[in-house]
């Protein structure tokens, strides 16, 4: 199974409402940059274990862990959760960026050092979450 079946079929498993608004952001961060390559995870590790929700990736970055060690995971993240979506954009150096540039303008989401959480995209200023994933998509390795 291709990569974008697999996101299909996890944006599909998706509760309706949730499911569409996967889509949309899904159709908005491949309109904007439809050349980057994308990933999926279903969240479970080497031993199928389950340790995270399903990610849709977009991009690529390469994690450096602190025992030197290293892997190539996605620039930018979409996840499906109970509470609603969270937007991951890997590879910032400043944790506070996200929130300092982005939390006062985006609308009604939890911003950290990586990732914007809300629960619906009607609850937040697209527009500004569009300039955050332009701007995590800029970054280079």
């Amino acid at each position: 199974m291709n990569i974008q079946s697999k996101i299909d079929e996890y944006i599909d498993s998706l509760p309706a409402a949730k499911g569409a608004e996967v889509r949309e952001l899904h159709g908005t961060i491949v309109a904007g940059s439809p050349d980057c390559p994308l990933q999926f995870s279903d969240g479970r590790d080497d031993t199928d274990k389950v340790v995270s929700n399903p990610t849709i990736g977009y991009g690529s970055h390469t994690l450096t862990y602190a025992n030197g060690t290293s892997r190539t995971s996605f620039r930018i993240g979409v996840s499906a959760n109970t509470t609603g979506i969270s937007v991951y954009i890997l590879g910032l150096k400043d944790k506070s960026f996200l929130a300092d540039t982005y939390g006062g303008s985006i609308g009604k989401a939890t911003v950290t050092g990586y990732c914007i959480k809300f629960r619906s995209l009607k609850n937040i200023n697209m527009s500004v979450l569009e300039q955050a994933i332009r701007y995590g998509f800029s970054l280079t390795n």
